[in-house]
């Protein structure tokens, strides 16, 4: 089964400094029919304005992934953590028992771009560990985010494979879908055919039931395939 999510049906908030594309429900933002999708519980594809940010604040029992499309991303928290998150990298924090951390954009013109994600955890209560690495130089179809931390992806606390995907125009690949496994599939760019259904930027394909797809760029296109 095969059900397409248009980006025009997120929810959206305009905050002034932050503008806020939801994929399921979250704060203020409620659809019954988008509440999460298997582990997969927040897509959140944010735009923070140059010298602004999310203050101090906590989390816990959540794995929470950043990516950052363009821009940059200051963070601190309350495990000794103090980066920037450029533009290509992916940070993973897994709250666990329970951490505190501050985003910003320290640019004074440029805007972040940045696709935020929660994912529920395998195991509640857990020490909260923080990792990031760059995958700005990646072609095809690249494991960055994983249960199990192989092919030098960032390891979190679920059974979840997260692939982070840059093709050329006319580029193809045949995806096998594990038994019982859900695909749930972001678009970042570009323009994508997936199993001959068209999906432009900010689309998503919830994909059950199924034993593999097809994905062609019609274009240059970045996407996120989670295998959850």
């Amino acid at each position: 089964m095969i059900k397409i999510r248009k980006s025009n049906e997120r929810g959206y908030f305009d905050h002034g400094w932050l503008k806020s594309f939801h994929s399921f429900s979250f704060a203020n933002y409620y659809d019954p029919k988008f509440m999460h999708f298997g582990n997969l519980r927040v897509i959140n594809e944010d735009f923070i304005s140059a010298d602004s940010g999310f203050g101090k604040h906590p989390h816990n029992n959540m794995e929470i992934i950043t990516y950052v499309i363009s821009g940059a991303l200051s963070h601190q928290d309350s495990m000794g953590n103090s980066s920037t998150i450029s533009a290509g990298e992916v940070q993973i924090m897994s709250a666990g028992s329970g951490v505190f951390h501050s985003e910003f954009n320290h640019e004074k013109k440029q805007e972040t771009h940045l696709l935020q994600i929660w994912i529920l955890p395998k195991e509640k209560n857990i020490t909260p560990r923080y990792d990031q690495k760059s995958f700005a130089d990646i072609e095809g179809l690249k494991l960055v985010v994983s249960g199990s931390g192989k092919d030098g992806s960032l390891k979190i606390n679920q059974d979840v494979e997260i692939f982070l995907g840059k093709f050329f125009a006319k580029e193809k690949f045949d995806f096998v879908i594990q038994d019982k496994r859900k695909i749930w599939l972001q678009v970042i760019s570009g323009k994508i055919f997936v199993n001959d259904l068209n999906l432009e930027k900010g689309d998503a394909m919830a994909i059950t039931n199924e034993e593999r797809i097809t994905l062609q760029a019609k274009e240059n296109s970045e996407f996120l395939l989670f295998d959850l």
